[in-house]
């Protein structure tokens, strides 16, 4: 249990979040280069001003793979794509945001982005961190 009596279990991790150009232009390459399948499901989410697609691998056990696209002016990897774009961050998801952001706060990190609803997920909860290892997490509320 954390301090607000939430119950902390292990997380696992969800997929991988990497940022590209155009979904659209790199999504069969690339699910061709990892051998992973595409459900051809592209979301829009309007809070993280982002559109997203995720590859799924042979395993079912295995992490997916996010695609992520700006989709507008103010989103916030477009400048991680103007330096490349590239392997952006890791998602575990968790049984609860708050004990974890708790304990990243411990552990040293920063909460850039605060729980919010993620349209990928359903209306699940995500919330971001950046670790002191420079690592940024993504968790995904179960």
């Amino acid at each position: 249990m954390d301090s607000a009596g939430n119950k902390v279990t292990a997380s696992r991790m969800h997929h991988v979040g990497y940022v590209v150009a155009s979904i659209q232009e790199t999504v069969r390459g690339f699910a061709e280069s990892i051998r992973a399948t595409w459900d051809e499901q592209i979301f829009a989410d309007p809070n993280q001003v982002v559109r997203v697609t995720f590859l799924a691998g042979n395993h079912p056990h295995d992490p997916q793979v996010e695609l992520i696209e700006p989709n507008g002016p103010n989103s916030p990897v477009l400048a991680f794509l103007k330096k490349g774009g590239g392997l952006h961050h890791l998602c575990y998801e968790v049984s609860s945001l708050e004990a974890e952001l708790e304990f990243s706060r411990r552990a040293g990190g920063i909460v850039v982005k605060r729980p919010l609803p993620a349209v990928a997920f359903g209306g699940r909860r995500i919330a971001w961190v950046f670790t002191k290892n420079k690592l940024l997490i993504e968790y995904l509320e179960t």
